[in-house]
């Protein structure tokens, strides 16, 4: 018995920056029981701020809702562009080549909105996850900017669409009995905790049956 926790996010998304905490306790709450993967699910110009000074209104009004100490740093933000891909393409590259973890698209994350530098340029973003890393930042951009890093972007960001919702971050549970909940929007761990609880049960109780019943009988 398996289950899986699917997190699709977008590394400049000021929500996905609220829910890392989450992340992190869920990863480490449930380790062994749950296979955790992440997606990257790129924004476009229907997710992203036309301005700064909009920029800052949404880091405003999300600071306050999960109740921040510090206001999130705008100084990211390009006027002008419709899609960041290089901070998603440099932090798929560095999983390829061996950063499979959560360390290359944080450091990113941490680079753009708290330290406000212009991670929507490969070379900046390249810079950011070597030092955070150990890869080259060189060999991260020459990978960053080949076809398959792209292409696998495009295709997340497709199944991230398929699932029919527009909210980064977005989590999907899935158990191995054909169970599946999806949670579009959601920062808090709880409410992905009460979910997990109650398919983990569900699970154990087919694996109970099954150990004393065995499988269905021939139709």
């Amino acid at each position: 018995m398996s289950m899986t926790l699917t997190y699709y996010t977008e590394v400049v998304s000021s929500w996905c920056y609220w829910a890392e905490p989450a992340w992190a306790e869920l990863k480490e709450r449930y380790q062994g029981r749950i296979d955790f993967d992440w997606r990257i699910a790129l924004m476009d110009v229907t997710g992203l701020p036309v301005t700064r000074s909009q920029c800052e209104w949404f880091y405003r009004r999300s600071g306050t809702i999960v109740r921040s100490p510090v206001s999130l740093n705008s100084g990211w933000f390009e006027e002008g562009v419709t899609e960041y891909l290089a901070p998603n393409l440099v932090a798929e590259a560095a999983r390829d080549l061996g950063v499979s973890d959560d360390r290359a698209r944080l450091a990113i994350s941490r680079a753009a909105l708290q330290d406000g530098l212009k991670v929507g340029r490969v070379e900046v973003s390249a810079a950011v996850v070597a030092a955070a890393t150990g890869l080259d930042a060189d060999l991260l951009m020459a990978h960053a900017r080949t076809e398959p890093v792209l292409k696998r972007l495009r295709e997340t960001t497709s199944m991230f669409h398929a699932l029919g919702v527009s909210q980064r971050p977005t989590f999907v549970l899935e158990s191995s009995i054909g169970d599946r909940a999806v949670f579009s929007g959601v920062w808090r761990a709880a409410p992905l905790v009460a979910a997990i609880e109650a398919m983990l049960e569900d699970e154990a109780a087919y694996a109970s049956w099954s150990a004393h019943f065995g499988g269905p009988p021939p139709g």
